[in-house]
């Protein structure tokens, strides 16, 4: 009788390969792969050479300046780079301590203006987990760092990852009241050019004039001041130097407490919003469920 409880696992192709390809498929690159494995461009063909020699199919198609997966590499590719993330899990988790460590990666102005607002909460109902958060706007690779959610504002579709909406990344001017008051009150949209505009060159600006009706303004003529966050932009124009376009649900609180004033209801929106992202593949890991369940919570609450 066969021993039932021993299967037999299918033959794999030797490791390295497998990691090789990995990257490759990344990078769409042999150069670049090899690069970041730390060995040459013909080791890193040649062990390409060898797993598809095991497959008995062509994994790349090799184009001048260019390489693409073929049809078996795309069946391949999305396993082999979930298998991957789980043996990272795996290994982060056998070094200890890792599930005690949350790492939140988000961009500026939602870490400062909602997020360091409400994070105490999940302290408090998670007190054994703590939490680091990261302020960046650049791409996250998940592989390679050591992240494990992250908040960005997009369309919401990254192959790979799970994406949950929590903002609308709406936008509309924003200015103090004494710079409104400045020039007897800010009445109609064409009236804002008679102020400075932070950041003249945001394509937000362009939009939201045209939505106005406001036309023939010069913006592309202004100083082309960049401050690079909204939070950024929110404290100058604040301080009066100036009128923000800026998203309203991350800026509720000092609409409230008159340190800024929104002068018009029109608001622009151009299909973008803030997300919560992870790999699909770490959805049901405790920490990030546990995050991910408080966050949609706490955005729904009025």
């Amino acid at each position: 009788m066969p021993d039932l409880s021993s299967p037999q696992l299918a033959p794999l192709p030797p490791l390295q390969a497998i990691r090789v390809f990995e990257a490759v498929a990344r990078h769409l690159s042999f150069t670049r792969a090899a690069q970041e494995l730390g060995m040459t461009q013909a080791a890193a063909s040649y062990q390409i050479k060898l797993l598809e020699e095991r497959i008995g199919a062509p994994l790349f198609l090799r184009r001048p300046k260019q390489i693409e997966l073929t049809e078996p590499g795309q069946r391949l590719a999305p396993a082999v780079s979930e298998a991957f993330s789980i043996l990272g899990q795996a290994y982060a988790a056998a070094r200890g301590g890792a599930d005690g460590l949350l790492c939140v990666t988000t961009v500026l102005t939602f870490a400062s203006n909602w997020l360091a607002q409400h994070l105490g909460a999940f302290q408090l109902a998670h007190p054994a987990l703590a939490v680091r958060l990261d302020t960046s706007s650049r791409l996250t690779d998940f592989a390679r760092e050591d992240v494990d959610l992250a908040i960005r504002s997009g369309g919401g579709k990254w192959p790979g990852l799970e994406a949950h909406k929590l903002l609308d990344a709406d936008f509309t001017p924003m200015l103090s009241p004494k710079l409104a008051a400045s020039i007897g009150g800010v009445k109609q949209p064409a009236d804002l050019l008679r102020l400075p505009i932070l950041d003249p060159g945001d394509i937000w600006w362009s939009q939201w004039f045209e939505a106005a009706g406001v036309t023939g303004h010069d913006l592309a003529k202004r100083p082309g001041s960049s401050m690079g966050a909204q939070a950024y932009e929110a404290n100058a124009a604040m301080a009066g130097h100036g009128v923000a376009i800026l998203t309203r649900a991350l800026f509720k609180n000092e609409i409230a407490d008159g340190r800024l004033v929104q002068p018009f209801d029109l608001v622009g929106d151009d299909g973008h919003a803030y997300w919560l992202v992870y790999p699909t593949a770490r959805r049901n890991v405790p920490k990030i469920r546990a995050f991910r369940d408080w966050i949609l919570a706490e955005i729904a609450c009025p």
